[in-house]
């Protein structure tokens, strides 16, 4: 039996599990592997080495590549929808915070010198009245002179933080994409935009809870400290064993599931509001800036 999403809609229409329809199973999410476990070097390369493989057709998960630099969701609506995006971002600043919005129909952007977003991401999703038709490695077929985009903060920025800090990244470690999951709580309406906030799960060994919460809270323009730690019920999550995107994690045994807010959330706003269009990276595989990870940390704080 199905379950409704938090948008009243059935979710896993083509699976029948759950999640989004296209998501489990889906080809791309079983064949992209991460990044790093591609090529060793990933993590040593420069932001601007990182797009041009992309352009060139690798794909996958991007956590730990060019490390120390910004990485940046991306959702792109026709202009007309723009102030409606713009404005859910602006009243859920947690699971969308913004870094640039683009001028109509333009592939650049301020965050990456002489970067397409048409074609420097590892793979995009494009929508058609809410549903998922297409997941291609080069979004130009499907670029319209309307489309603003916007690029969001992501939480594999932080990682960087983490791992400084002696916290395990497991999906990291697993080389795996990090698990992201539909939760039960919605983010506030904008005009004609509504969904349930994502979140993406890190388990976390308790000795080193205080420092994942200290060290992502000082990153809040990508997505700053979790929304949650501990029982995924109280999230509405029922199984972090099937993660509505992403792969599932294994915990080592003492771990505590930490839940940050996900810059997926405006697919899930896609998929309950229905614009005419749009396109978003896929899910983990993300827009490398030149912006350098201290760029966002708060300042004065150690």
């Amino acid at each position: 039996m199905r379950r409704a999403d938090r948008t009243g809609q059935q979710r896993g229409d083509a699976a029948g599990d759950g999640r989004f329809a296209g998501d489990r199973g889906d080809p791309a999410g079983g064949r992209d592997r991460p990044v790093t476990t591609v090529d060793a070097h990933a993590r040593a390369w420069s932001p601007r080495t990182a797009r041009e493989r992309f352009r060139a057709g690798l794909t996958g998960p991007t956590a730990g590549v060019a490390a120390g630099h910004t990485q940046a969701n991306l959702i792109a609506v026709p202009a007309d929808w723009a102030y409606d995006m713009l404005l859910f971002c602006q009243r859920n600043p947690k699971p969308c915070p913004v870094l640039d919005v683009t001028d109509a129909g333009s592939p650049a952007t301020v965050l990456a010198e002489g970067a397409d977003l048409r074609t420097d991401l590892p793979r995009y999703r494009v929508w058609q009245d809410g549903e998922l038709v297409g997941e291609p490695t080069d979004a130009r077929p499907y670029w319209r002179e309307d489309l603003v985009s916007f690029l969001l903060g992501c939480s594999f920025t932080f990682e960087w933080a983490l791992a400084r800090a002696g916290v395990p990244i497991r999906h990291v470690e697993q080389g795996r994409n990090v698990p992201m999951y539909v939760t039960g709580r919605a983010c506030r309406e904008a005009g004609r935009l509504r969904g349930p906030m994502v979140v993406s799960m890190r388990p976390v060994p308790p000795e080193h809870l205080g420092a994942a919460i200290r060290e992502s809270s000082l990153l809040p323009a990508v997505h700053g400290g979790p929304v949650h730690c501990g029982d995924p019920a109280a999230l509405g999550i029922e199984d972090l064993g099937r993660p509505d995107f992403g792969e599932p994690v294994t915990a080592a045994e003492g771990d505590i599931p930490v839940f940050w807010a996900c810059g997926v959330t405006p697919q899930a706003a896609v998929t309950a509001s229905r614009p005419p269009f749009a396109i978003t990276h896929a899910p983990g595989q993300m827009f490398l800036t030149d912006a350098r990870d201290e760029q966002y940390r708060l300042a004065g704080i150690d």
